[in-house]
């Protein structure tokens, strides 16, 4: 058995994620309270009563996501032995990059809640409301190809990049608004089925660059030490336990590609990865990983009852 962790990023959270785990288990209060503190913000009320409109907020749901991941980790590991270390790889997807490095021990709890706080910010900030844009790309015929053809369709009347690539049939583009609409038709005619998304900012392009700025600043003060498992990064889609490599990827991905499809991929076959363990909200990355590494196992990892099962299987 390879094991590999997964850490969910934007998009998975919802109202009333990590109750369930702060009423079972006092590791996963512990972590809550940590965020809590580190933040200067009651963020598990938030989580567990909402409302979503605050919630969803990039500079809530980022430190939010990365909290419930943690919480998940804490009990896996005091309750049931079950060791992040013991992993082959981790990989998060975007700000779940930064609970993977949490998760290893590359950089502390309450850092990593500051960290992504900020990032929410300054993503928010880089960007006037309404100026840009995302849009997902779906369908049997959405592949990174035709996103990129799309994109620069797009590219006439602005910035436009493929932002994520998830999947064959989910690629991302983000940008410009003007230029997003333009890359929708064009994909459209190209035969994919396309998607606005209902986001605050165009998120994974050069239009964050200012982001990008602000989160070098703060790395240069952050403390990063070798994750204690190999980190599958969005930028590279291939493992490193470099700490000033991973500090400088941290600050690549901000306007850069999200590497999912590759980085799954390379799990699957040069990792040799037999499980992914997706842990913290929502299943999204279980289900991206039963449609590009079908040979292996993919379980989702955010109740009481999920962690107990697979514990029973792969402790130790």
């Amino acid at each position: 058995m390879t094991l590999a962790f997964l850490f969910p990023g934007q998009g998975s959270q919802a109202v009333g994620m990590g109750a369930d785990l702060a009423e079972s288990f006092a590791e996963a209060r512990a972590v809550f309270e940590e965020v809590d503190d580190a933040l200067e913000q009651k963020l598990f009320a938030l989580m567990r009563d909402g409302p979503i409109e605050d919630l969803t907020l990039t500079q809530n749901a980022q430190p939010a996501l990365m909290a419930m991941s943690l919480a998940v980790v804490g009990v896996l590991q005091a309750q049931f032995g079950v060791q992040v270390s013991k992993a082959a790889f981790v990989a998060g997807h975007s700000l779940g990059e930064y609970s993977a490095l949490a998760a290893t021990q590359a950089i502390g709890l309450a850092d990593t809640a500051r960290l992504l706080r900020l990032r929410g910010e300054a993503m928010q900030r880089a960007t006037p409301v309404g100026q840009g844009a995302m849009a997902s790309l779906i369908g049997p015929k959405s592949d990174v190809a035709l996103a990129e053809a799309a994109a620069e369709a797009g590219s006439k009347a602005g910035v436009c990049v493929v932002a994520n690539d998830n999947n064959a049939g989910n690629v991302v583009i983000s940008g410009d608004k003007a230029a997003v609409d333009l890359a929708i038709e064009a994909a459209k005619a190209l035969g994919a089925r396309a998607i606005l998304l209902n986001v605050s900012a165009p998120f994974h392009c050069p239009l964050m660059q200012p982001a990008a700025d602000e989160m070098a600043e703060a790395l240069k003060e952050t403390l990063i030490k070798a994750p204690r498992a190999p980190i599958v990064t969005n930028v590279t889609a291939r493992p490193t336990l470099d700490p000033e490599l991973i500090r400088g990827l941290l600050v690549q991905q901000v306007t850069g590609r999200v590497r999912w499809r590759e980085s799954m991929e390379w799990l699957g076959k040069d990792g040799e990865v037999t499980i992914f363990a997706e842990a913290g909200a929502g299943k999204v990355l279980t289900g991206i990983a039963k449609r590009i590494a079908p040979d292996a196992e993919a379980v989702s990892l955010n109740s009481p009852a999920d962690l107990e099962s697979f514990a029973g299987r792969w402790a130790g």
